[in-house]
């Protein structure tokens, strides 16, 4: 280990204490915090908005600024999560699991402190482990290939099991359901489509923050309108941010376990942001002994995501600044920045600009603490919230949610994809499927078929003599194992809810058939197309067929006996509410981007927000009318500061507006 290079951190800390540096690295964080309160922007529209900012500007507080915009939106973005059940960024969906029922109980400001305190932690991990790969961990990530990444996902893969619910098939058929939506688009192998409907919107396929918003946003939306109060239905909001921060010192072996495994994911490029979370809460779930709570506010269940997101950031920037492979899109964007200022990364950075290194490190560190404090402080106000009658705030989500989706790829595709998505996430929902395991199938869908195809052409079997990768396989069969025996001790405490299952069993069944011939018409698409395009989603296909199948045969025969592959959802105990407020509920979010087609969507908002204040809220004229323009300036100053784009209507292709107004 060469320790030379440490005489550096004392003046980089130094430098970055005086001068111009500390004032942009509190601009760079500053900014994050806004974008990552804003659900499904995040630090990637942040990024892209500096960059034309930093031309000219000396390394040092063009870093400054860079890092601190990067390293805390993973914490910001769990205000939405927590409070509203929509997620902030892909990373945060698996902290709306735990963290939203937590508020939905009167906890939402205990939920925010214990995930602002994991954070912190974890930031600081990830600001040590890109400490010791400056020094020492070369060696290490050059040691892991192809094989060793496929192994990775693979585990990744086996937490499915704890994140499937009480019914291991249906969860599943999610997984497998995530694994083909992950194929829609241009073929890695040999660049033909697949399932585009000969669309430009899907060649790219179909962006994870759309699956991430429809499933998991929308339906929450919904389930709270559906029962006419608060988020929160105890008068608890505001209290409890101690009581967070109690919770973390109680787990904070938890804490350290799972930012390890954040911080592991995101040294690996493209295998981090959405399914590090995901992997964090399967360890969770996996590593304790009370599991009865979990997903249901297990205060654990926010700890264990929010830590290794935080502690992912700095993991993120170990290939970005050794090896120039950025791990992300917003890695990607640091890696343009850094050209900007003329900072080569590389052998030459890590060999001669040891001071620039250290720079980012202490900022990274200080940026995690400042983020904290900041949370910290907002977090009891910005709960107490959730207190308020939501018709009043549900169609400012609404909007924050339709305008967060069509960044994605500002096409009309985006709003149609999300109702699409909402819909058979509300389904989901009631009906007992594990919205959380299709995501992570189509999170690890694209990875996991490149991974195959490299394995295979360059290692063969030979995979199964690397040490490396031999020791990841094990800790899978593990994994499993733990999968299995949680569900045989967690099937016998579900026997009285398999009774409510045999409910309503022919729209369950219409379901399943709908979700069977969105597999086969993949199938056959894909069967028409080269064998190394077709090979992978036919494969899933033909096991996301045979699960449907079983599942659809048990319903029917109304099976009686409980048992570890097919007991029942909780879920489903409490949602038989009727079809006809489904319909009605899906029709109130489908009139926003309705009437966005006609007048666009900037306009189409405010008289949405009037409308629903005036009549759902019985709001007066007054209120509704100031609430409305109120929405107006905010996404005006939106548009001006942070470009986010509204989707055009009729009225902006036969008339030319001014921004915001026009497309």
């Amino acid at each position: 280990m060469d320790f030379s290079v440490l005489q550096h951190a004392g003046p980089a800390l130094v430098q970055l204490l005086t001068g111009p540096h500390l004032l942009f690295l509190l601009l760079g964080v500053g900014l994050g915090m806004i974008v990552g309160i804003l659900p499904g922007i995040g630090g990637l529209s942040g990024m892209a908005l500096i960059l034309p900012f930093i031309f000219g500007m000396d390394p040092g507080p063009a870093l400054a600024m860079m890092v601190g915009l990067t390293s805390v939106t993973a914490t910001s973005d769990t205000f939405s999560s927590v409070l509203i059940g929509v997620p902030g960024g892909a990373g945060t969906a698996a902290t709306v699991l735990d963290g939203f029922p937590m508020t939905q109980r009167g906890e939402g400001a205990r939920a925010l402190s214990a995930a602002f305190a994991a954070s912190l932690v974890g930031g600081l991990i990830g600001a040590f482990v890109l400490t010791f790969a400056f020094v020492a961990a070369r060696p290490i990530l050059l040691a892991i290939g192809f094989g060793e990444q496929l192994m990775l996902v693979i585990l990744s893969l086996t937490l499915v099991g704890m994140l499937t619910g009480a019914n291991v098939v249906k969860g599943l058929a999610s997984c497998a359901l995530g694994l083909l939506i992950g194929t829609i688009g241009s073929s890695q192998a040999t660049a033909e489509y697949r399932f585009t409907f000969d669309t430009i919107y899907l060649s790219d396929g179909v962006p994870l923050v759309i699956i991430a918003l429809g499933a998991f946003a929308l339906p929450e939306i919904v389930d709270v309108l559906r029962q006419h109060h608060a988020i929160a239905q105890k008068e608890l909001v505001g209290s409890g941010w101690l009581a967070g921060i109690r919770d973390v010192l109680r787990n904070f072996g938890l804490v350290v376990r799972c930012s390890a495994l954040g911080a592991l994911t995101g040294i690996l490029p493209g295998l981090g942001g959405g399914v590090v979370g995901w992997i964090s809460y399967g360890h969770t779930v996996q590593s304790s002994r009370d599991r009865s709570q979990f997903g249901k506010g297990d205060v654990r269940g926010v700890i264990g995501p929010e830590s290794a997101n935080n502690a992912k950031d700095g993991a993120d920037l170990i290939p970005t600044l050794f090896f120039g492979i950025p791990g992300s899109g917003t890695m990607a964007l640091f890696l343009g920045g850094l050209v900007v200022i003329g900072v080569t990364p590389g052998r030459t950075m890590v060999t001669n600009q040891a001071d620039l290194i250290y720079l980012i490190i202490w900022s990274l560190a200080l940026a995690n603490v400042l983020a904290t404090g900041v949370s910290m402080a907002l977090a009891r106000p910005i709960a107490s919230l959730t207190a308020i009658k939501f018709t009043l705030i549900a169609p400012f989500i609404i909007v924050m949610v339709f305008m967060s989706a069509y960044q994605a790829k500002t096409d009309w595709g985006d709003l149609i994809a999300l109702l699409v998505v909402g819909v058979v996430g509300m389904y989901m929902r009631r009906f007992g499927w594990s919205r959380a395991a299709l995501l992570i199938g189509l999170v690890l869908s694209q990875r996991l078929e490149s991974s195959l195809y490299r394995t295979v052409q360059i290692y063969g079997l030979d995979i199964f003599l690397r040490p490396i990768a031999i020791v990841i396989l094990i800790l899978a069969v593990i994994s499993i194992g733990f999968a299995i025996r949680t569900k045989s001790r967690t099937s016998s405490e579900d026997r009285e809810i398999s009774i409510a299952s045999r409910k309503n069993i022919w729209p369950q069944v219409a379901f399943v058939a709908l979700l069977l011939g969105f597999v086969i018409a993949i199938a056959i698409d894909a069967s028409q197309l080269k064998f190394l395009a077709s090979v992978f989603p036919l494969s899933v296909a033909a096991i996301a067929v045979a699960l449907l199948t079983i599942t659809a045969v048990r319903m029917v025969r109304r099976s009686k006996a409980p048992g570890l592959l097919f007991d029942a959802d909780a879920e489903l105990a409490a949602s038989e509410t009727g079809a006809k407020a489904t319909f009605y509920l899906v029709g109130l979010l489908a009139a926003l981007p309705a009437l966005a087609a006609i007048v666009g969507f900037y306009l189409a908002a405010p008289i949405y927000v009037f409308f629903f204040l005036r009549i759902l809220a019985q709001a007066s004229i007054r209120f509704s009318l100031a609430l409305a323009l109120g929405l107006a300036v905010f996404l005006a100053i939106i548009n001006l500061v942070l470009e986010a784009q509204f989707a055009p209507g009729l009225l902006q292709q036969f008339i030319s507006l001014p921004r915001p107004f026009g497309s």
